[in-house]
């Protein structure tokens, strides 16, 4: 794996504590504009719900405001939380989306609600809906090409778009799915670890070329947070695992030594392993990380969240990042 791995950006549309979703839709419009003249390859919003401290629950919407304030780079859903949704329905979204901006619209597809019980009941959802996601996935990729499998049923726009569809998963499950479709698959290591390894060679295995792909692609996600200096990102990183812990608990009101002991107790271990593969410190440091972590997972792309705090320190991380990986 070389240095001119491709690069991209997970942005979770963080609402900072004491700020608001509307700033935080500023700090990502400010986020993929630098990401786009650094050289990132894309940027993708991932779908959450009732989660005070993310602002992405409808990706997009928020790619539709991004994309009309930048020129060139792939936007996407990283993902769209396929269960939540009529498969119609999100044909329909992201036919607009690549209608409104050609050749820069991706459409990630995951199987989790994304959310609670009590949230997806609030959405209308049956949690039974996910086992059909082999299906909806389907359905889906017809409404976006050229023939549907809904009789006399097209999405308007969408049909004949032929959006390029990733699969997201943390499993073998979403492996072997992708590997079958023959669709890129995107692992959620940046969050669900412990079956990276295994499921991208389960993928790459299995891997069926279609349409849309000939070889396996692989996009592997990490955690990083680039600083001028080592202790100002290892501060940034503790000030970032307080404020998981807080999203997790939805208790966005735990002080700073409420969250310390927490992330110290058995229960904080799942925090600590959450974010395994995490690229904390100096650029270059950050840099070293990233190469060894993308032969790690045998990833052809690199997907990074940056959790600094605050939108001025995620941009500078993503500047101090980009001049040392693209040079």
């Amino acid at each position: 794996m070389s240095d001119t791995t491709p690069l991209s950006i997970l942005d979770l549309a963080t609402v900072g504590r004491g700020h608001t979703p509307a700033e935080s839709f500023e700090a990502s419009v400010a986020l993929a504009r630098l990401a786009e003249s650094a050289g990132y390859s894309r940027v993708w919003y991932a779908e959450h719900h009732n989660m005070p401290a993310i602002a992405s629950s409808a990706p997009a919407v928020l790619i539709a405001h991004v994309a009309a304030q930048t020129e060139r780079i792939r936007l996407g859903a990283g993902g769209v939380m396929l269960p939540n949704h009529a498969p119609l329905t999100i044909a329909e979204q992201f036919g607009t989306l690549a209608t409104l901006h050609p050749g820069r619209i991706d459409l990630g597809l995951g199987r989790a609600p994304g959310t609670d019980q009590n949230t997806l009941y609030a959405l209308r959802r049956d949690p039974s809906v996910a086992d059909r996601f082999p299906d909806d996935v389907l359905e889906l990729q017809a409404y976006l090409g050229d023939e549907t499998r809904v009789p006399g049923v097209n999405a308007t726009p969408g049909r004949g778009t032929h959006v390029p569809l990733y699969i997201l998963g943390s499993s073998l499950f979403g492996a072997q799915l992708a590997a079958i479709l023959g669709l890129p698959y995107a692992f959620a290591s940046h969050f669900a670890p412990a079956a990276l390894q295994q499921a991208v060679a389960l993928y790459r295995k299995e891997f069926r070329p279609s349409p849309q792909l000939n070889q396996p692609y692989v996009i592997a996600g990490a955690n990083a947070i680039a600083a001028d200096t080592d202790e100002e990102a290892q501060q940034q990183f503790r000030k970032a695992k307080r404020n998981r812990i807080r999203s997790l608990l939805r208790a966005t009101e735990l002080s700073d030594e409420q969250a310390d002991a927490l992330l110290a107790s058995p229960q904080g271990r799942h925090v600590e392993q959450m974010v395994t593969y995490s690229a904390v410190g100096r650029p270059t440091d950050v840099r070293d990380y990233l190469q060894w972590f993308a032969k790690h997972a045998d990833a052809d792309e690199l997907i990074v969240a940056l959790h600094s705090p605050g939108p001025a320190a995620r941009l500078r991380s993503a500047e101090l990042l980009a001049t040392e990986w693209f040079g």
